[in-house]
């Protein structure tokens, strides 16, 4: 019985060993940077769904929400929210258009908050954020997933994210999961489903975005 019940600790202890983080070497660092960086220079387009879960310490109960996420490369986003309602937000250079249930609006917004906002929201998608100079970035890995944990240095950013987690797949060079934390402790995890890669000098152009919507904002 002793045997069996010893038994039993060592394989729990196991388990929770491997699904612990663990600190990427040096080494590791490098080829794991130079593998994202190459990979996310290559891409055009990305398509993907996603599910999006908000955690708010005041509610009991997270908020879900879902839709489909398009990507073209360098800066255009299409966020299309399809449950529980119909809404999309795209970001184009200095621009963000907003269709709120058939409620259209444009925000011209040049500030330099923004501008970092729109590269920070465009790098969780494609996994290019290792700018040292605006994070402080640290790498871990587990059985499953390479993480990169960033933790914004300017000011104006700290205020509304306190660190931004990335998820990456072993095998795959984009982002499966990501995890903004507030200072509040409230957080946003985003995962992706089904993601459509295209890369550059592929045949085709958007993947999936809707004639009207390229139509405005090209």
């Amino acid at each position: 019985m002793k045997t069996k019940f010893l038994v039993l600790i060592i394989l729990i202890c196991s388990f929770i060993m491997n699904a612990q983080e663990q600190k990427m070497s040096a080494q590791e660092i490098v080829k794991f940077k130079e593998t994202i960086e190459n990979q996310s220079k290559n891409i055009k387009t990305i398509k993907t769904d996603f599910v999006q879960i908000k955690h708010m310490d005041f509610l009991t109960k997270d908020i879900e929400t879902s839709g489909k996420m398009y990507f073209k490369s360098p800066n255009l986003l299409n966020w299309q929210y399809t449950k529980p309602y119909q809404y999309s937000i795209i970001f184009k250079n200095n621009k963000v258009y907003i269709n709120d249930q058939g409620n259209k609006s444009t925000v011209d917004a040049k500030s330099k908050i923004f501008e970092k906002i729109n590269k920070l929201i465009v790098g969780s998608v494609s996994g290019n954020m290792f700018d040292d100079k605006e994070f402080d970035i640290s790498y871990f890995k587990t059985k499953e997933h390479y993480i990169t944990k960033l933790i914004p240095k300017t000011a104006s950013i700290k205020k509304m994210i306190k660190q931004i987690d990335l998820y990456f797949p072993l095998k795959d060079s984009t982002v499966s999961e990501v995890k903004l934390m507030e200072s509040s402790g409230d957080y946003t995890k985003i995962i992706f489903k089904n993601k459509k890669r295209q890369k550059k000098g592929g045949v085709g152009g958007y993947l999936g975005f809707k004639p009207e919507i390229k139509q405005k904002i090209n």
